[in-house]
Order: structure tokens, then C-alpha cells, then sequence
């Protein structure tokens, strides 16, 4: 039997604390149900290297952990040039976020580069970064994130 292609998916935020590595999970949940985490490869980055190392913010935890999924074993990290060819997909959690992933990429990527929303749900519509406020701003991010992974993995 065929072995099916592997998809290498790279979520990318500023930081890499709230929205990417909720994204992360949220898809290797969803692959995971689905019985479909062997045609994966998931991880998420940040822009900028400000928490390099740390875990995922409490909220995006909490968020995870009330959604039935564990984000932390994760540490964020910063986007590395080797990423625009190790991943096939690279997505942007706003339209900040993929200004600076097409200056980082250069001129041509081998990774597809796509801002999430627009990728996956086809919205040209920014994820807001939730850092700076409450707990329900967390809350949207995650149904944001559950529709575009839901699509995501149907799509791949």
C-alpha cells in the first residue's frame, strides 16, 4: 500500500506564545482524531524571538487544555530561514506576520506562504493577537483556529 504524502504545516505569529502554537494544536488534535497524524509534520514559530524558549501564554493552555488537547510541551521559538524549505506550508496568523515572513523568505520560497484565514477559509481576515487582552479574546482565536484547521485538513 502507498504510503500517503507527508504535509509539513509551520504556523507563524509574532511571538510564538498565543495563536501559533494554539494553531499547532489545534491541528495535531484534529489530525490526531481523525487518524491522520502520520501524514503530518506540525509546528509553530514566532517573528520575533522575545520568548524564545518559554511556553505557550497560561491562556492559550487553558484555551487547549478546556478544548481537550495539551499545548504544553511546546516552546516557542523563532522562524529560521531553513524553515521556508523544510515546511511546504508556512501560514501567518495576520497581515503583519506575512510581511515579515515574505521579506524572511526571500524572493522565492520553496514553502507556500499564505495568510491563514485566506489559505484555509478563504477570508482575507487577520487572527487578532488576543496578548493583550482577556480571556475571551483567547476564546475567538481558538473558533477562528477550528475552522481554518478544520478546513485545513480536509483540504490536505
Amino acid at each position: 500500500m502507498a504510503q500517503p504524502d507527508n504535509h509539513s504545516v509551520l504556523f507563524v505569529c509574532s511571538g510564538n506564545i498565543c495563536r501559533s502554537p494554539l494553531a499547532e494544536g489545534v491541528f495535531t488534535h484534529l489530525a490526531q482524531g481523525a487518524g491522520r497524524s502520520r501524514d503530518f509534520t506540525i509546528d509553530s514559530a514566532g517573528i520575533g524571538n522575545w520568548h524564545e524558549g518559554e511556553l505557550p501564554d497560561p491562556r492559550s493552555r487553558a484555551t487547549a487544555k478546556r478544548y481537550g488537547f495539551d499545548i504544553s510541551g511546546q516552546r516557542a521559538r523563532q522562524i529560521r530561514p531553513a524553515d521556508f524549505s523544510r515546511f511546504s506550508l508556512i501560514l501567518g496568523m495576520d497581515s503583519a506576520n506575512m510581511a515579515a515572513l515574505k521579506r524572511l523568505g526571500g524572493a522565492d520560497p520553496k514553502a507556500e506562504v499564505a495568510l491563514f484565514s485566506d489559505y484555509t477559509l478563504g477570508k482575507k481576515q487577520d487572527v487578532p493577537d488576543p496578548y493583550y487582552g482577556g480571556d475571551d479574546g483567547f476564546e475567538t482565536v481558538y473558533h477562528m483556529l477550528l475552522a481554518g484547521c478544520q478546513s485545513l485538513l480536509s483540504r490536505l
